[in-house]
């Protein structure tokens, strides 16, 4: 669990506090994406959670334990951390830039070894093909993976990530982000996400919280903030096709029906945006679904309105 109990960060000479009075708590073995604009203190958030800066005020703790009272270098060797710029080490093979928090904790190389190999693979990458590469010789997604890779070698409980696919185009970005939610899922890791992308945000995390000029604003699972912004600002930063978002959020089973419908089904793990995509491709008003039954574009259109009952889909 990672614990925010007024967390405070104030530079010299600044008009106003980057982050101010943050309390968040993150439960074991779930995931919170930090959102807001430019400013809002996301980053500096994150970054006083492995004490890259160190707060102004506040409490820290992280499994239970104050993470503000021991050495931060040993705090940072248990804490994974995947940036958007990746920052591998250009002269070292990939199999070395995984190996360096392994290497730093005193690991035998052939546990090393092992593990390199084992999270290569989690990762996607092949490790008889990519171990001996250098960064250079690899595509921008390849280099992220790599990063992910690495945060995830001294199998921290908790892991950290700021921005980690914001260097890389669309395509990739949504790959990459269906294979760190498989990882997330599989894993169980307590994971503090930064992020602009609000769609990022809902797909990666089990809650959300939104910043605004150092304060949170509102914290609570993503398809309530969709469904209910706490303020106008809310509301505006999550856009006016909330409600579609929303459905991203919502699985499809949800709003079965018995009746019949035609065409190919939609698989178990389809959303209510999966039954609207497929409707409006199709030129129909309902679609059928794997589980048996359908989804109907009236259930679609009531669950998008705010005061709907909704069940959010699970990591």
């Amino acid at each position: 669990m990672i614990e925010l109990e007024g967390l405070s960060k104030r530079w010299p000479g600044a008009d106003r506090a980057a982050v101010e009075g943050l309390s968040l708590s993150v439960p074991e073995g779930t995931s919170c994406a930090l959102i807001g604009p430019s400013g809002s203190g996301k980053s500096t958030t994150l970054r006083m959670v492995n004490r890259l800066i160190e707060p102004s005020g506040g409490r820290l703790r992280i499994a239970g334990k104050d993470a503000l009272a021991g050495d931060p270098v040993t705090l940072r060797r248990g804490i994974g951390y995947v940036i958007q710029e990746v920052g591998l080490f250009p002269h070292r093979s990939v199999a070395e830039n995984v190996a360096t928090v392994p290497r730093l904790l005193g690991w035998p190389e052939a546990r090393i070894r092992a593990r390199v190999e084992e999270v290569l693979a989690l990762t996607g990458l092949d490790p008889a093909r990519f171990a001996a590469r250098r960064p250079h010789q690899l595509s921008g997604g390849e280099r992220q993976r790599v990063g992910v890779a690495r945060a995830l070698a001294g199998d921290p409980p908790v892991l950290l990530m700021d921005e980690p696919f914001g260097a890389v185009d669309p395509v990739v970005r949504a790959r990459l982000q269906e294979e760190v939610l498989r990882l997330l899922k599989q894993l169980r890791k307590t994971v503090l996400l930064v992020t602009h992308d609000l769609e990022e945000a809902v797909r990666l995390g089990d809650a959300v919280a939104v910043l605004r000029d150092g304060r949170l604003v509102q914290h609570g699972p993503a398809e309530a903030l969709l469904a209910r912004p706490a303020d106008d600002f809310v509301a505006e930063f999550l856009g006016s096709d909330r409600a579609l978002k929303r459905l991203a959020l919502l699985p499809a089973r949800a709003a079965r029906q018995e009746a019949a419908a035609t065409g190919t089904p939609l698989p178990p793990e389809a959303t209510l945006r999966d039954a609207l995509s497929a409707m409006l491709a199709r030129g129909a008003q309902a679609v059928p679904l794997a589980e048996g039954g359908s989804v109907a574009l009236e259930d679609v259109l009531s669950a998008s309105r705010p005061d709907a009952a909704g069940t959010p889909g699970q990591r």
